[in-house]
C-alpha cells in the first residue's frame, strides 16, 4: 500500500521572521564594515576627518590597507626592525642578548617564495609604522588610545617572532629597534643619494606570561 507524500515543510512565522532579522542585521555589518574600509583609504572628506579616530580604531590594524585608493607610493626607504631580549636561566642569572634582526628574518621567508604571505611581507613593517606615528620621540608616549593599542600590537607581534624563551632562559624584557635608510634614487635622476640612516630605540619593556596569550 503506497503512503501518501508528506506536504513540504513550512517555516512557522516566528522562524520567518527570525530569518529576516538575521539577514538584515548581517547586511547592515557588512555594508558597515565595506563603508568604514572605504573611509579609511579615501581621500580625506568631511566625513573621515571628522571621524577620524573611530574609523582608525576599527580598520587599524587588522584591516589597513597599504597603499592609498587613489595614490599609490611604494616604499622608498630599506627598512630594518630588530630587538634584544634579556632572559633569565634556570640558576637565575640574567643574560643579555644580540640584536636579532627581525626584518632579515622576514626577507628570508620571503626570498624565492613565489606566494608569500602577508605575514612575511608586511606584518612586522606595518606594525613598526603604526607604533611610530601613533607615540611621540620625546618620552615615548602614546597619543590616544590608538596610541596604547599599537603598542601591545608591536609587542605582540615581535614576541610571535621570538618566542617565551631565548636560549634556554626566559624572557623576561624586550628593546626594539629600527633602523631606516633611503633608497638611492636612479642614475638618471639629478637628486642626490641619501647620506644618512635614521634610527629610533624604544624603551625596554617587560614581558609578561600574558603578553603571549593566543600567540
Amino acid at each position: 500500500m503506497m503512503r501518501e507524500p508528506r506536504p513540504p515543510a513550512r517555516w512557522s512565522p516566528a522562524s520567518m521572521v527570525a530569518l529576516a532579522v538575521t539577514a538584515l542585521a548581517l547586511s547592515g555589518a557588512l555594508l558597515a564594515h565595506l563603508a568604514f574600509l572605504f573611509l579609511g583609504v579615501a581621500p580625506a572628506n568631511a566625513v573621515s576627518v571628522h571621524h577620524r579616530e573611530g574609523i582608525d580604531a576599527y580598520v587599524q590594524p587588522e584591516f589597513a590597507q597599504d597603499w592609498k585608493l587613489f595614490a599609490p607610493n611604494p616604499m622608498q626607504r630599506n627598512d630594518a626592525v630588530g630587538v634584544r631580549v634579556t632572559a633569565v636561566d634556570a640558576a637565575g642569572r640574567t643574560r643579555l642578548s644580540d640584536w636579532i634582526n627581525l626584518t632579515d628574518q622576514d626577507v628570508e621567508s620571503i626570498r624565492a617564495n613565489i606566494a608569500p604571505s602577508h605575514v612575511d611581507q608586511n606584518m612586522l613593517r606595518r606594525a613598526w609604522d603604526s607604533y611610530v606615528a601613533t607615540h611621540s620621540i620625546q618620552g615615548d608616549l602614546p597619543k590616544g588610545a590608538r596610541g596604547e593599542l599599537t603598542g601591545t600590537y608591536l609587542k605582540r607581534v615581535v614576541l610571535q617572532r621570538v618566542g617565551t624563551t631565548w636560549e634556554g632562559g626566559r624572557i623576561t624584557s624586550m628593546q626594539v629597534a629600527g633602523r631606516f635608510t633611503l633608497i638611492d634614487p636612479p642614475a638618471w635622476s639629478r637628486e642626490a643619494p641619501p647620506d644618512t640612516t635614521e634610527y629610533r630605540m624604544l624603551p625596554w619593556w617587560p614581558v609578561v606570561p600574558q603578553d603571549f596569550r593566543k600567540l
